[in-house]
């Protein structure tokens, strides 16, 4: 299995089965920030606990996250005790309001994070052995609230998150409207030593990674730095938001930081990430100055590489090649296992020993409602009306033709 796909499933312990077996979980809802951090501590144990956590699922990323890009979004936030009042699952959803595929406006229940394309392995983190548990009892939830939410699209999910599995089987046993997507993701797996991870580069790339090291320090000052304290933060912060925004603008494209929200959400976050010691803020100074920027983060023994800028104007010195090459080296002497690049598998990936796998993408709603209806607009209109009339029970069929005819499809 692929770095991408993340670590192999866990099987449930005939132990943990029994416990979880003679079981009803409570659920609780969360609707604001205040009400969710008096669980924090709670849900720092879980992810303790689950074996597929990543910095997507903590507080200090969602909680960031939600303070600059809820806008209209409203949280709706399980959490699922056990008979001894033990946290042992969290469905991190939220609500908004959306022109949904065009076609009408619906509440979209997404996982928190979701949203503004800042956010990957979103998941819903669960206790080994109350993963059926856990499945049954955010589906039975979100029926008592069906008067909350339309549609349910929750993207980036890791391929063997139990809970997706789960969710997406029940769904389908009990007649839900479901549909499933994957998007492409990358990661390299480390090796243990640096001249171990070069030897599986291809020559070409092998001599690159050297050539342009020496050429670059041969000609100027070069030092690779590492952001470590707060007072720090504004420094690299700044040079990645200029770097990468001169990158892009300079193809007549606006740039992910041309965002104030987004500009808010790094620096917030990168304190609290550095307050963890997670956060992974590199740069490589030129003569004392920032011309390339990463910004990525740490949770157990995988890097995950979120952005980074490089001065454009200077493509000779390759200075993102350098950079990249020489964190690389220095993770691999922290015994980082798994260097991850998230969504994508771009070709310059795969020429770092990036290996593809795949994120997945569930959609559902409660049959024969409007949310139902929408999406087999979306997901089947362009098949053609005869595809739908043969596959779709009568009743749902009918609502169809009344809703495209109402919204002019």
């Amino acid at each position: 299995m692929s770095a991408a796909q993340a670590t192999a499933p866990v099987s449930l312990r005939p132990a943990y089965r029994t416990q979880a077996a003679a079981q009803t979980l409570t659920v609780r809802v969360y609707r604001t920030l205040d009400e969710l951090k008096a669980i924090r501590s709670d849900w720092e144990q879980l992810l303790a606990a689950y074996p597929l956590a990543s910095t997507f699922s903590t507080w200090e990323w969602l909680s960031c996250w939600w303070r600059h890009f809820a806008r209209h979004r409203k949280l709706l936030v399980l959490g699922l005790f056990n008979s001894s009042d033990m946290l042992v699952g969290l469905a991190p959803f939220a609500v908004s309001s959306e022109n949904y595929g065009g076609v009408r406006t619906l509440r979209v229940l997404r996982l928190m994070g979701d949203g503004s394309l800042d956010s990957d392995n979103l998941d819903m983190p669960v206790l080994p052995g109350f993963e059926i548990l856990f499945a049954e009892s955010v589906l039975r939830h979100l029926k008592i609230l069906r008067a909350e939410w339309d549609i349910c699209e929750l993207n980036t999910l890791p391929p063997i998150s139990p809970a997706a599995s789960l969710i997406a089987h029940r769904c389908q046993s009990e007649g839900w409207t479901f549909f499933e997507d994957t998007r492409t993701c990358s990661a390299i797996s480390l090796p243990k030593t640096w001249p171990a991870y070069l030897a599986s580069l291809t020559s070409e790339d092998r001599n690159n990674v050297k050539r342009y090291r020496h050429r670059l320090e041969s000609r100027y000052r070069v030092r690779l730095s590492r952001c470590s304290r707060e007072d720090e933060i504004d420094e690299y912060l700044n040079a990645l938001f200029s770097l990468h925004q001169g990158r892009w603008e300079s193809t007549g494209q606006p740039g992910s930081f041309a965002s104030g929200e987004r500009r808010g959400f790094y620096r917030d976050l990168s304190a609290s990430l550095l307050s963890r010691s997670w956060l992974e803020l590199w740069g490589l100074k030129v003569d004392e100055q920032l011309c390339a920027v990463q910004f990525a983060f740490r949770y157990g023994d995988r890097v995950y590489q979120l952005q980074e800028g490089y001065d454009h104007t200077r493509r000779s010195d390759r200075l993102g090649l350098v950079l990249r090459s020489e964190v690389l080296h220095k993770l691999i002497e922290e015994n980082v296992t798994v260097y991850d690049f998230l969504g994508g598998a771009d070709k310059y990936k795969a020429r770092w020993g990036a290996e593809t796998g795949h994120y997945r993408t569930l959609l559902f709603a409660l049959p024969f409602t409007a949310g139902s209806s929408v999406l087999w607009i979306v997901r089947k209109a362009v098949g053609g009306k005869v595809w739908l009339r043969q596959h779709m029970p009568s009743a749902a069929w009918k609502q169809l033709k009344h809703i495209a005819h109402a919204v002019g499809v």
